[in-house]
């Protein structure tokens, strides 16, 4: 029988063996990151499963937390006492509720912090993006840090009361923090790039991302530079993180005027948010995925948690802090929606939030129509109309219907040809815009012919 003679190896082919083998050993990693993708393709359900404890959480600790600040509230003497005609309630009623929103938000999210190395009871869903290989991106603690700053300045407000601009110069503080980890910055580059192309200028990429960028000259050299380059996009991105921010506090507050209102319809848009989100998650779009699914379910499980001591008849109200917190966190959500420059997302999100945003967009019309100022109160909110048709419990419940249309229309966006979706919604907020307008300038009109009929002299004409 042959018996086969083992070869010496020659030293190019050991060489040849060995280049090989280091190959194949810093391919595996990306190899079984598609593998682990492609064996991971799973429903939303499965997604949303492996992040319940955020929402556990955050419910657990809002709904716990409540009837301990409605004693503090009582304690010291924070309540809303019912002095004006257009308040809906009769006896006196706690503030402070939106501490404990606030506490019920942190801790969802400090949850999501303590996954990786303390309880690992999240199941993250599968990513090629990861922070330095290995890391999930946690929520940037630039959110964190607005929530406090915005928190804290509708608290003090409760309690003390403080002007308008100084609420205003809150909101611009949590707004500045958002920019400085690019929380809705890139938002921008969706609509300012495609513009500067138009007119000829040239992109350049900064931090792995293309922006435009312009040379400010200098009539001297600062640091050996004769110039200071200006990231247009950058810029422009804050600028709309300051507008959105202002624009969803106050959304949230002004509409935050029936027993469970601001609380349900934040609750349902976070829901339909979440679904937004989770299939972005699917697709593995990029870093901001599992951060938009711990904002949603927490501020989800956060207005869950509150709404059982908030629904009519409410035993505490959420307060300038809570109304202004969950405008800041929907306004998060939805800037994040954008972070991939998927700008149609974006007015998907805005679709689903469309009732505090119509509400807002109609009372500064109907100010300017009645020569008022923007910032006056008045009874003739979407709220107020249904209420005195409907009762309280009916209003509130109807608003809950509009707002989850919306939801639907704007998750449909996301599922659909956009252009039918942003058409019925644009319908949808046109009859009920118009109608509103035609009601208040209604009872306008009547006021002021009886105005006039008092003035009239006796017997004259």
């Amino acid at each position: 029988m042959m018996q086969m003679q083992e070869l010496p190896a020659s030293p190019e082919f050991a060489d040849r063996l060995r280049s090989l083998t280091d190959t194949g050993s810093a391919l595996a990693p990306s190899a079984d990151k598609a593998a682990d993708l492609v064996a991971h393709s799973i429903s939303r359900l499965e997604i949303v499963q492996g992040y319940a404890g955020v929402f556990l959480v955050a419910f657990l600790l809002t709904l716990l937390a409540t009837p301990i600040m409605r004693r503090l509230a009582t304690a010291h003497g924070v309540i809303d006492r019912p002095s004006e005609a257009r308040k809906v309630h009769r006896v006196p009623v706690a503030y402070l509720g939106g501490a404990a929103v606030f506490l019920g938000l942190l801790g969802g999210i400090l949850f999501s912090y303590a996954a990786d190395k303390v309880h690992g009871l999240i199941d993250f869903h599968p990513t090629q993006h990861l922070l330095y290989g290995f890391l999930r991106h946690p929520v940037p603690p630039s959110v964190l840090l607005g929530m406090t700053v915005i928190m804290l300045t509708g608290l003090i407000d409760d309690v003390v009361g403080v002007s308008p601009r100084v609420k205003l110069g809150g909101q611009l503080v949590a707004a500045a923090a958002l920019a400085i980890d690019d929380v809705g910055v890139k938002l921008a580059a969706g609509v300012v790039i495609p513009v500067f192309r138009w007119f000829g200028a040239n992109t350049t990429i900064v931090n792995d991302a293309p922006t435009i960028v312009f040379h400010i000259p200098l009539p001297f050299e600062l640091f050996g530079h004769g110039a200071i380059p200006f990231d247009v996009v950058y810029w422009c991105g804050t600028a709309l993180i300051g507008i959105l921010v202002l624009s969803f506090c106050n959304a949230s507050n002004l509409i935050d005027g029936l027993d469970g209102l601001l609380t349900g319809t934040t609750a349902i848009s976070s829901a339909g948010l979440l679904i937004i989100a989770l299939g972005l998650a699917m697709v593995d779009d990029g870093p901001r995925d599992a951060q938009r699914i711990v904002l949603c379910l927490a501020l989800l499980g956060a207005c869950m948690g509150f709404l059982p001591h908030n629904f009519n008849p409410a035993s505490i109200f959420l307060g300038d802090a809570g109304s202004l917190l969950m405008g800041f966190m929907v306004c998060v959500i939805i800037l994040t929606l954008g972070d991939t420059g998927q700008t149609p997302l974006v007015a998907a999100g805005l679709i689903v939030y469309a009732v505090p945003i119509i509400d807002t967009s109609l009372a500064i019309v109907r100010r300017k129509l009645e020569r008022k100022s923007i910032s006056a109160a008045d009874d003739q909110h979407l709220h107020h109309m249904l209420k005195r048709a409907l009762g309280v419990k009916g209003a509130v419940l109807m608003l809950y219907a509009m707002a989850g249309s919306f939801a639907a229309l704007g998750i449909a966006v996301t599922f659909f040809r956009g252009r039918v979706a942003y058409l019925l919604a644009l319908v949808l907020a046109s009859y009920i815009g118009v109608t509103a307008i035609k009601i208040a300038r209604r009872r306008h009109v009547e006021e002021q012919a009886l105005k006039n009929e008092g003035m009239r002299p006796i017997g004259g004409k």
